[in-house]
Formats: structure tokens, C-alpha cells, sequence
């Protein structure tokens, strides 16, 4: 799509209110949050009648109001409020969301080139954009509203946090969905930022035993890769990603972190296998015979190995809370396949869980008995070789099972109108399950204690 120049005027307004971040340095928190809270009123009652229509895109006028130019000042009024304590986080996820998103949409319409495999409306330019524009905001951002000199935007710390922030706010922007941009880089920003700033790049490569895990990593995540897609477990693209994957877990978590995923990749092969004969016959089979690609792949897997890798990075107390969300992802995605796999062979009531009407298995949000203790079971079984690698205790085991469940559960409650809606397709739906597990057993984790 070309670059228009509506499209260039709203996006130069939208980098340019990012300005405003700089005040953060000054402010406190509730006069930054009062701020933001008179931003929205003015861009919902004022600004439409000051010629701020003249930014509304087409189906804006339509709808009657600008969704984006609403959410942007209720996104920095949420991050205020939730980073209080550490504006300078509020700043960088602010300076993403202004300048990476801004620049990702002027350079990738302006500049076109090669499409992104996952999303053909987005290219690589755009994306280039949003990380080096974006993380650069972010730094400085940062490094402003902590008093710091700039010459501390080249600081190690920036390496550690800003660069995969903006990374990974590149890649959420990047994503096919309906849902807007200055909700969702926000979000994920905000709870990236978080965790991202306890990590310790020190602690991991000061490790003597990194290159150790990771040489082990490679081989062994080829080799289990490699047998895989001799068995037609997974193609081609899938058994890169699996070592990819594979290798982050192994070189954050050690064996005992990547027997857990190893665990689940059993579990979900012989669950997809199970039953395909009737799951074929009635068109809802996994395609390629069930064989998993590398959106499956990074959809099952991207949540888990980043927060293994995390562990690898964290002071011990963290590291230990870090390995049981992990397990509860992993755990959340075996959950979710087994349910789904054994429901669709075996489910003989199927109802939808938001209405518990009769629907036909295989139904985006169909739930069946035989597929949720199948999804019960697969948790249970992710957990108990959690225990047995020595990854954590029985205790923990516990509540990585619940969580693994309940996790699986709320990705029926989500898929009757993710999908239908256009905000998450199925591979979306299934990371975002499996950061919901991994949140839940954190949170139980942190109430039990």
C-alpha cells in the first residue's frame, strides 16, 4: 500500500506527541497519569472539532470515531499508573509506540519491498524501521527520564533491555491481527519491559557452563529435529525452528528445561496421530498428515523459550519463578492440543464453553469431556517430568498442571471470537494461551507462597 498523505500527516502527529515522554523526567506519576486522562478527553471531545478529523482514516468516519487516536493517551495513562514506581519503563514502551510504530508505517509503505512471511500486508523495511527508529526512542527515552547522561544510551544495560524490547515490539506490530497497534505494542512493550529489566546478562555469560549448554543444545535439538521430520512429525521449516527453539531452552534451562518441551512435542505428536484417520474423514485433521511447520512451531515454543532464556539471565529467586512459567507454557500448549486432538477423534457431546451449545467437533471454542481430561492428562504429564528433571518440586508441579488447564481453557473462551473477529488467527491464539498459563501459575505461585 502507498504512502498517502493523510496517512503521512497522522503518522508525523502520532511520533510527534511522543515528545511529550520527555516530560516524564519531571513529572510525578499522578500528574503524568492526570495528563494523559486530559489527552484522551481532548482527542475524544476537542480535537474532532478542531479539524482533527482531518487524521481520521476512512472507516473512521464511518465508525464515527478514531479508535488508535483514543487508545494511544489510555495506553500511556495505563503504563503511567503500572510502571509509577519506574517511569523511565513508561518512557521506552512510550517511545515505541510513537516513533517505531510511526516510522514502521511511513518507511513500509513509503519504501515497499520484500513481504514478511507471516504477514504479507507488512515488509521487512517496516519492520527494520520500527526496531532501529523505535529502540533508538526508547533509548534515549530512557536514559532522559533516569537523569542519566546520553552517552549511557551505549551502556551494556541498553543491550540487555531496549534492543529485544524493541525487537519484540517490532515483531507484535508486525503481526497479522485486527487489533490495534497502540494496544497491543503497549501491552506486550509493558510487560516485556518489566521482565526484561530484572535480567542479567552477567549472570548468563558469566556462566562456564554457557557454551557447554549451548554446543549441547545444537546436537541434540538437530538430532531430535532431525528425527522428526524423518517420521513426518514436522517439515522441513519446523525442524529449524524446533533447534532454534530447542537451543534457547537448553542454553537457558539446561536438559532438564528442554526435557519438558521434548515432553510436550511427544505428547502433541501422538495426540495429532491419534484418531487422524476419523479427524480426516471429517475435514478437521491437522494438514501435511500431521506434520507441524514453523508457525506451529514458534506458536507453541516462542513464549516458553523466551522465558527459559529469561531464566538464564535471572538471580536464582527469579530464575526458579521464571522455570515454573515455563513449564506452565509448556504445560498450557500440551493441554490445548491434547483437548483439542482427542476431541475431535472422540468427543461425543462437543459444546461451545461460552453458551455449552451443541456444536459440531472441531468448532473454534468447542470444549468436550474427552478432550479436557485429555488436556488434564497431557499438563499432568509436562508437570510430573518437570518434577522428575529436577526443574521443581511437586508443590509447583501442582499448580503447573492447573494452570496448564486453565490455560488450554481459556484459549476456547477466546477463540469464539478471536478468530472471527480477525484479532488472533490460530497460531496467535496459541502463544497468547500459553503466556496466559504461564501468568496463572505465576500468580497462584505468588499466592500460595
Amino acid at each position: 500500500m502507498a504512502l498517502t498523505r493523510g496517512e503521512l500527516g497522522r503518522k508525523l502527529v502520532h511520533i510527534g506527541v511522543g515528545a511529550f515522554a520527555l516530560l516524564l523526567r519531571y513529572l510525578t506519576w499522578p500528574e503524568a497519569a492526570g495528563l494523559a486522562a486530559a489527552a484522551f478527553f481532548f482527542n475524544w471531545q476537542v480535537l474532532p472539532r478542531l479539524g482533527g478529523r482531518t487524521l481520521w482514516r476512512e472507516a473512521e468516519h464511518g465508525a464515527g470515531y478514531a479508535l488508535g487516536i483514543l487508545l494511544y493517551p489510555l495506553s500511556v495513562f495505563v503504563l503511567v499508573i503500572a510502571m509509577r514506581e519506574d517511569r523511565w519503563m513508561a518512557a521506552a514502551v512510550w517511545g515505541l509506540m510513537a516513533v517505531g510504530d510511526g516510522m514502521a508505517s511511513i518507511v513500509g509503505q513509503a519504501v515497499g519491498g520484500p513481504r514478511l512471511p507471516w504477514n504479507e500486508r507488512k515488509g521487512w523495511a517496516g519492520l527494520a524501521a520500527f526496531t532501529l527508529a523505535g529502540g533508538l526512542a526508547a533509548a534515549l527515552l530512557s536514559v532522559w527520564t533516569l537523569e542519566m547522561p546520553l552517552r549511557a544510551v551505549a551502556s551494556p544495560w541498553i543491550l540487555t533491555v531496549i534492543v529485544p524490547l524493541a525487537l519484540i515490539c517490532a515483531l507484535v506490530e508486525s503481526l497479522p491481527t485486527t487489533l490495534d497497534d497502540n494496544l497491543t505494542v503497549p501491552l506486550v512493550g509493558g510487560i516485556a519491559v518489566a521482565l526484561l529489566a530484572r535480567a542479567d546478562l552477567t549472570i548468563l555469560f558469566g556462566d562456564p557452563g554457557l557454551p557447554r549448554r549451548f554446543a549441547i543444545g545444537v546436537a541434540v535439538n538437530a538430532v531430535i529435529a532431525a528425527l522428526a521430520w524423518f517420521a513426518r512429525s514436522i517439515d522441513l521449516a519446523g525442524a529449524v525452528s524446533a533447534i532454534v527453539i530447542g537451543t534457547l531452552i537448553t542454553t537457558g534451562l539446561g536438559l532438564a528445561g528442554l526435557s519438558v518441551m521434548v515432553a510436550f512435542f511427544v505428547v502433541g505428536t501422538a495426540v495429532t496421530k491419534v484418531g487422524y484417520r476419523v479427524k480426516a474423514q471429517r475435514g478437521i485433521a491437522q494438514e501435511k498428515g500431521g506434520a507441524r511447520g514453523w508457525r506451529n512451531a514458534w506458536a507453541n515454543g516462542g513464549i516458553p523459550a523466551a522465558l527459559a532464556l529469561l531464566a538464564g539471565l535471572a538471580a536464582p529467586d527469579d530464575r526458579a519463578l521464571l522455570a515454573v512459567a515455563y513449564a506452565a507454557a509448556v504445560a498450557t500448549a500440551a493441554a490445548d492440543t491434547a483437548s483439542s486432538e482427542i476431541g475431535k477423534a472422540y468427543g461425543r457431546r462437543t459444546f461451545l464453553i461460552t453458551t455449552l451449545r451443541p456444536v459440531a467437533p472441531g468448532t473454534e471454542g468447542a470444549i468436550s469431556l474427552e478432550g479436557t481430561l485429555a488436556g488434564l492428562a497431557a499438563a499432568v504429564v509436562i508437570a510430573v517430568v518437570g518434577v522428575a528433571a529436577g526443574l521443581f518440586g511437586v508443590g509447583a508441579a501442582v499448580l503447573v498442571a492447573i494452570a496448564g488447564l486453565l490455560g488450554s481453557l481459556a484459549e476456547s473462551l477466546l477463540g469464539t471470537v478471536a478468530e472471527k473477529r480477525g484479532w488472533l488467527d490460530n497460531d496467535l491464539l496459541n502463544a497468547v494461551n500459553t503466556a496466559i498459563g504461564a501468568a496463572l501459575v505465576v500468580v497462584m505461585r505468588r499466592v500460595t507462597a
